[in-house]
């Protein structure tokens, strides 16, 4: 009955059929899954006016004290789906320009690559030669935030001596903050969208960083490295991560993999050139395999079951990114099981859409926010429509 189920999916979203769904519904049981398939242009539509209808006066989608960042997330996603009207982008994007400092930065206040690498992406996805020079000088700006020798405006006149240090080719919330995985994805993010040759230097530089990420010790040298294939969120400070610590057999501490970071691991580091046969990848792939859900950010409830949950909306916006990269439509579980991940991502965002065409979560990392959240998953949507367009499912 699934694999029925699963192709029906598969015909309403390669022809955009009219498909009526429950909205909300529970997870799908026996006497459920007989029911019509999710239409994801009708989740996409539904989302992307309520986006609209978030869009003030002066054309940003962000509040009062919110960054810049939630305007470009939602013009990317805005960007992305096509038939928007140009007008609405156009007022988007002259707004967020305006935030636009004279060293290229794209920011206010604080969050500098934060702010700038989503910025970036946005203006990318415009697909507006105009653009290009304010990228370009963004681009350099981001550069120089990067932990490398010769980075200026660390706390003390600290300076990066060599590739030793844990920071090294990682960035994070500004310069006086440590690296972090969360950072250093999403600008890697800007350095793809924006065309950034995979030879560049920023990209060879932050290869380090996220191997020194992972629980891969025969590619990791922190001495808390284990062998699972997943991911921390950050090497430096002896290494943090979301998921809590452990103690191994021999007393060794550990620091838990989590899904998030894993995501953000194989993405970073497919954009930085690394190809499928990479013993790095491998073990990355190995991880998400044995650790397949959309019900929680994997990894984390092993810490703390009340977490569970935490960053979900962004697990599922970097699993669908990192998945689309990777370029394998099935994920064979631990069990030997097939899943498709774009046709149990569009059902289960289907599941999750709030009547007014919003996703929102819990509050910690602002996933109450629906603004954010909606922009999340509509960017993770387009990926999985993008990709059974171009491979339809089997």
């Amino acid at each position: 009955m699934k694999s029925i189920r699963l192709a029906v999916l598969a015909a309403a979203v390669l022809t955009a059929a009219p498909t009526i769904y429950a909205q909300a519904a529970p997870a799908a049981t026996a006497a459920t899954r007989a029911a019509p398939a999710p239409d994801v242009k009708l989740l996409l539509d539904r989302g992307v006016a309520f986006l609209l209808k978030r869009q003030t006066p002066e054309g940003s989608f962000q509040g009062k004290y919110d960054p810049p960042a939630i305007t470009a997330l939602a013009l990317r996603a805005l960007a992305g789906q096509g038939g928007v009207d140009k007008a609405v982008l156009d007022k988007g994007y002259a707004k967020l320009l305006s935030f636009q400092l004279e060293n290229g930065g794209i920011y206010k206040d604080l969050l500098a690559s934060y702010n700038t690498a989503i910025a970036i992406s946005a203006l990318a996805a415009a697909e507006n030669t105009e653009y290009r020079p304010r990228i370009e000088k963004a681009l350099d700006y981001l550069k120089s935030l990067q932990w490398r020798q010769g980075i200026n405006g660390l706390p003390g006149g600290e300076q990066v001596a060599s590739d030793a240090n844990a920071n090294y080719g990682g960035w994070g919330y500004g310069k006086k903050g440590r690296a972090d995985g969360s950072n250093t994805q999403l600008v890697l993010d800007a350095l793809h969208d924006a065309g950034v040759e995979k030879s560049d230097p920023a990209y060879q530089a932050a290869l380090k960083f996220v191997s020194r990420m992972q629980n891969q010790s025969e590619t990791n040298d922190q001495p808390w490295s284990g062998d699972d294939g997943g991911f921390i969120y950050t090497p430096a400070n002896n290494g943090e991560t979301n998921a809590g610590e452990y103690q191994g057999a021999d007393g060794k501490r550990m620091l838990r993999s989590y899904g998030s970071m894993t995501y953000a691991g194989l993405k970073s580091m497919i954009y930085a050139g690394l190809s499928k046969d990479d013993p790095r990848v491998k073990a990355a792939w190995r991880w998400i395999s044995h650790n397949w859900t959309l019900d929680e950010n994997p990894g984390i409830a092993a810490g703390n079951p009340a977490d569970a949950k935490n960053g979900l909306y962004y697990y599922y916006y970097t699993m669908a990114r990192a998945l689309r990269a990777y370029g394998e439509p099935v994920i064979v579980d631990q069990n030997g099981v097939a899943h498709d991940w774009r046709l149990e991502l569009i059902e289960a965002m289907s599941r999750l859409q709030n009547a007014d065409g919003s996703w929102n979560g819990e509050k910690r990392w602002m996933e109450d926010h629906p603004t954010l959240v909606t922009s999340y998953i509509l960017l993770a949507l387009q990926e999985a429509r993008n990709d059974l367009l171009q491979h339809p499912a089997k």
